[in-house]
C-alpha cells in the first residue's frame, strides 16, 4: 500500500473529519451508482448509501488492503447494504428458471434493419428484468470494468463462480430478449 493511502486509512481509523469527508467525496459518486443500480427508488437508495458510509466508518478498523483496494472494500458494503434493503423490502422475483437455459449457442441478436439503438434498449429493457444482484454482476464487469476477483470479493464469491454466474445471465438475457423479439 502506497504511504499516502496509509496515511489515509490511519486517519479514518482516528475518525479524522477531513479524512471522513474526504472518503465520502473521493467514493460517495461510485458508491451512490453502485447502491442505485440496486435500489430503486432515489429515496431509499439515498438512505442505503448513508448507511454504507456509517458501516465503513464503524469498520474501517477491520478493513485490510492486503485483501481489497479501499474502492472495491466499499462497493462490497454498497453491494450488502443495497441487497439486504431489497430483501427487507419484498422478495426477488425469478423470470426464468435457470434450468432452461442449457447451453445454447448465443447468436447475433442484431437483425438486418434493427439499429443499435432498438438492440440497446431491448438489452436495457431485459436487464431491468432480472433479479437486483444479477444486475448488480452484470453492471459491475461491463459498466465498472471490474475484475472477476474484485466482482467476487464484492459478492462473498470466487471469481471462477462469477465467470460462471456471468455466462448464465448473459445466455438468460439472450433468450429474454428472443422471447420478446419473436
Amino acid at each position: 500500500m502506497e504511504r499516502t493511502t496509509e496515511l489515509f486509512i490511519d486517519q479514518l481509523r482516528k475518525r479524522n473529519r477531513a479524512a471522513c469527508q474526504r472518503l465520502v467525496g473521493d467514493y460517495g459518486p461510485a458508491v451512490f451508482q453502485m447502491v442505485r443500480r440496486i435500489v430503486q427508488r432515489q429515496e431509499d437508495a439515498e438512505e442505503v448509501y448513508q448507511d454504507v458510509f456509517v458501516k465503513a466508518l464503524r469498520g474501517i478498523d477491520n478493513y485490510d488492503w492486503r485483501k481489497a483496494s479501499l474502492a472495491t472494500w466499499l462497493s462490497r458494503i454498497a453491494y450488502h447494504e443495497s441487497l439486504n434493503f431489497v430483501r427487507a423490502r419484498r422478495p426477488d422475483i425469478v423470470y426464468m428458471d435457470d434450468r432452461d437455459l442449457g447451453t445454447d449457442h448465443i447468436d447475433d441478436l442484431s437483425e438486418e434493419g434493427q439499429s443499435d439503438s432498438q438492440s440497446i434498449q431491448m438489452l436495457e429493457h431485459a436487464l431491468a428484468m432480472l433479479p437486483r444482484n444479477e444486475q448488480a454482476v452484470i453492471t459491475m464487469f461491463y459498466y465498472d470494468n471490474m475484475s472477476l476477483a474484485d466482482i467476487a470479493y464484492v459478492t462473498d464469491s470466487i471469481p471462477s463462480t462469477v465467470g460462471s454466474q456471468l455466462c448464465r445471465i448473459r445466455k438468460k438475457l439472450y433468450k429474454m430478449i428472443k422471447a420478446v423479439h419473436s
